[in-house]
């Protein structure tokens, strides 16, 4: 019995909810129209926290992801070209690649997304969806949702609240002569030859197949999958989930049109950019998964959609707050369940924090050898060799494009001319330091910086200025017991020593 003084995971309290009703099936999917964000990882990831709590229960569960690349191109993005205006209406499948590299538009956005799904732990079993629509497993799906148009006519009416038009129909055909699927009307079908029949609006009529000939729309297909794959639990976002909304009538017509019971929902909150707002490719509001895992390691970015609930947003800051993020896992003081959720390999936890690598990579300035002797003057174990360098990339990409400028510095060769404003006191305290700094660690030498502002009578935080200024030109810096620590001893007493005497 748990304890009611503990506070258990939300993944585990999902998964205690579900364990006597498995085996379980976590369905996600994301259509690939954009670049795939960070807020789009938040539905995969808490579908893969859920599926790890189930096994880790012992129940038995799998994990699809269902790419939605047969749904139609809606406008043009703000990221596209105008050229792109011919393709609207074309499912994302079938439109070319916006760069030339892929072999699809889609293909463009969503093998970078599986390489980084990857990258993250999460393995997925995947299906596109243009491939099932054309290998036929929604035929039948098909077949009941043009047979039933009136009933689910009705659900959608009862439930949404909006009229629906007399010559709606479930399934959105595409147009064989200008492939579109948004100027298509259906004018009948038969379920014996499996065909549909269309008129488009750009004066062609034809007949279509229901093996990838089109697809049923969005509030149709939803609830027409799940019992093609069996889907029990599914995390969506808050859009669907408002009254009336998506997943209601998906819940009726699964019942009612399919026989079949609507998943356990998880509903998750947008992840929110800092000052920008949440997070949409169609905007261009977006951090992509790859630029941040380019700036923190896989088991920070699980973390941080781990560690919130699924319906709490978040804001995510992407400058310092992303600092202490980082060193709150490797330091393992956040939720200790979240954090085993978010581990990938085995390696334990990281014993430089983030920050001090801040201050080595530009110490170094990009020469490897020198990072790890600044680590190792600094007390650090290096034989971690590879996960210090993967570190050092995280760190000059977050010093690109995210530090604040305040994060920002570099060693100056020459004794810089600002010395000349100090005080004879910081002067007198700035000598004081280059006798007494000899082989003590960073700890050592950050109260040692104290104890000499006290003892001259000198305000510790001008003190601190002096010092920056000896060695950075500048008034602000790194925490300064280890960015000493991290410097050549002997280049610190000498810098020290020639800021001491007075021009």
């Amino acid at each position: 019995m748990t304890d009611p003084g503990i506070t258990v995971h939300w993944a585990d309290v999902i998964a205690q909810k579900l364990e006597n009703s498995g085996p379980h099936t976590i369905a996600t999917g994301i259509t690939p129209s954009g670049p795939v964000h960070i807020g789009n990882m938040r539905e995969v990831m808490t579908a893969d926290a859920v599926y790890r709590a189930l096994l880790d229960r012992g129940v038995e569960a799998r994990l699809i992801y269902i790419a939605d690349n047969f749904d139609r191109l809606r406008r043009l993005y703000p990221f596209l070209p105008e050229s792109f205006k011919e393709h609207i209406g074309k499912p994302l499948s079938e439109i070319p690649c916006p760069t030339g590299c892929c072999g699809s538009y889609a293909d463009h956005y969503l093998v970078p997304f599986l390489e980084s799904l990857e990258t993250l732990g999460i393995k997925p079993e995947v299906y596109r969806a243009d491939v099932m629509y054309k290998e036929g497993k929604f035929v039948e799906a098909i077949k009941t949702a043009l047979s039933r148009r009136d009933d689910i006519a009705r659900i959608l009416k009862e439930v949404s609240g909006r009229d629906v038009p007399l010559d709606w129909s479930p399934f959105q055909a595409i147009c064989e002569c200008c492939g579109r699927t948004n100027t298509t009307k259906v004018v009948g079908f038969n379920p014996e030859n499996e065909t549909v029949d269309y008129e488009c609006q750009c004066g062609s009529k034809g007949t279509v197949s229901m093996c990838g000939g089109g697809k049923l729309v969005w509030r149709v297909d939803w609830p027409a999958r799940w019992p093609i794959f069996k889907v029990t639990v599914e995390p969506f976002g808050k859009d669907h989930a408002t009254a009336g909304g998506s997943y209601d009538t998906g819940k009726r017509i699964s019942e009612e049109i399919y026989g079949y019971p609507a998943p356990f929902p998880i509903v998750y909150e947008w992840i929110h950019l800092k000052g920008v707002g949440a997070m949409h490719s169609s905007t261009g509001i977006v951090v992509t998964i790859k630029e941040m895992l380019d700036v923190v390691p896989p088991e920070v970015l699980r973390y941080l959609i781990i560690r919130n609930k699924p319906e709490k947003h978040i804001e995510f800051d992407p400058a310092l707050p992303l600092l202490n993020l980082v060193d709150e896992y490797d330091q393992r003081k956040g939720d200790s369940r979240a954090l085993e959720l978010s581990a990938i390999s085995g390696s334990g936890p990281f014993d430089i924090p983030f920050r001090h690598m801040v201050t080595a990579v530009q110490i170094s300035r990009g020469d490897r050898d020198l990072l790890i002797k600044v680590l190792q003057r600094s007390g650090y174990d290096t034989s971690r060799m590879e996960e210090i360098l993967g570190r050092a990339t995280n760190v000059e990409k977050w010093l690109d494009k995210y530090a604040p400028s305040f994060v920002k510095f570099q060693v100056q060769e020459k004794l810089p001319t600002a010395v000349n404003n100090l005080s004879p006191e910081e002067r007198k305290g700035l000598g004081i330091l280059a006798e007494r700094i000899e082989s003590k660690t960073a700890a050592e030498i950050h109260d040692l910086v104290y104890g000499v502002a006290k003892d001259l009578g000198i305000d510790s935080k001008k003190f601190f200025q002096a010092i920056y200024i000896a060695f950075l030109g500048d008034r602000q810096g790194p925490k300064v017991g280890w960015f000493l620590a991290s410097l050549d001893r002997d280049f610190v007493k000498s810098r020290l020593m020639q800021a001491s005497i007075p021009k």
